[in-house]
């Protein structure tokens, strides 16, 4: 089956090269992300596989059923990108990765928090220029803070495991509450309690009109004064702007953060030397006590492996007629 990928990187031709020795299909690599103005370069193709920023919009799905897709294959979790009535209405079908490596992401979340917590960000740039002073650098034990976990699924339980393997106190809140996180030691409580109890708050749920901005200004008022927050789930679920404010007045003590609200227009790319036109980010990046990675968390030879493995095999199931495992449907 003739495939498009958009947004390939050299990990993605790696790892999708390495998994369609199985299946054979015929695969177009395109560095350009999928959005109205290149969604031309699919035509032909029965499927178009794409990533977390890519854009399937209505416009987009126009050109591509022209064109002959009738697959999106999307190459990760989420799919909040995806107009899928629209896809529906012009018989495209959607799937998507429903499970990789949840210790992959958990993990670099726990990685941020760490760095963040301990400034090894700062220590790392001090002791590059042979200054081993440690004025500044003070962070405090894990054990024994109370943790919330906002998103209790595969990830965000994952989490959940290792700080109470740290001797922290973990919180949860989410729509649908799960007993392995309360096996695990966790206790739901509402939101308002979660964030005016936590020390830290880590967000591992899907970003949706209901946790659109989850983290605004009232959550951020509400805090604990000091808190430290963690992002590696959608950038949309924090208001940065109001976080900037919280960070100015010490009510937010850090931010470490893997994902950004507009990061279609600066993730995976090399912008060293160029102007990045995004105040919002400019300012952000001068605080000290925050750390930000450009959407890594998934970074595993374990998760990308799955990842692209689970891809092609729902680009199979397609091409042959089966039922298709991981479809979204419109709902």
């Amino acid at each position: 089956m003739d495939i498009v990928v958009f947004s390939a990187k050299p990990y993605d031709r790696q790892f999708l090269d390495a998994a369609n020795a199985d299946h054979g299909h015929r695969i177009r690599y395109l560095d350009d992300p999928l959005n109205t103005d290149t969604a031309g370069l699919a035509a032909g193709h029965r499927g178009v596989c794409i990533f977390v920023n890519d854009e399937a919009n209505e416009a987009v799905l126009d050109v591509l059923a022209r064109g002959g897709t009738q697959l999106i294959a999307l190459r990760c979790t989420g799919y909040n990108n995806v107009d899928l009535k629209a896809a529906a209405a012009r018989g495209i079908k959607v799937v998507r990765v429903v499970d990789y490596s949840p210790n992959s992401v958990a993990e670099h979340a726990v990685a941020l928090l760490m760095a963040i917590n301990r400034k090894v960000h700062r220590a790392y740039n001090r002791t590059r220029d042979f200054n081993f002073a440690l004025d500044g650098l003070m962070g405090f034990d894990l054990c024994g803070k109370t943790v919330a976990v906002i998103g209790t699924g595969k990830i965000g339980r994952v989490f959940a495991r290792i700080m109470a393997g740290f001797g922290c106190n973990v919180i949860g809140y989410d729509a649908y509450p799960s007993a392995e996180f309360e096996a695990l030691g966790g206790r739901y409580a509402p939101v308002e309690e979660v964030g005016a109890n936590a020390d830290i708050v880590s967000l591992h749920c899907p970003l949706t009109p209901q946790t659109y901005h989850i983290i605004g200004t009232d959550m951020l008022a509400r805090a604990k004064r000091g808190a430290l927050l963690i992002n590696t789930s959608r950038g949309g679920l924090v208001d940065t702007e109001a976080a900037i404010e919280a960070l100015k007045s010490g009510q937010l003590g850090g931010l470490a953060i893997d994902v950004y609200e507009q990061e279609a227009d600066v993730f995976f790319r090399d912008l060293s030397g160029t102007i990045v036109n995004d105040d919002v980010l400019q300012r952000l990046m001068t605080f000290p006590n925050v750390i930000v990675t450009g959407h890594q968390a998934f970074l595993t030879r374990e998760a990308v492996s799955t990842i692209c493995e689970t891809t092609l095999r729902s680009i199979t199931e397609f091409e042959t007629g089966q039922a298709l495992t991981n479809e979204i449907s419109a709902g």
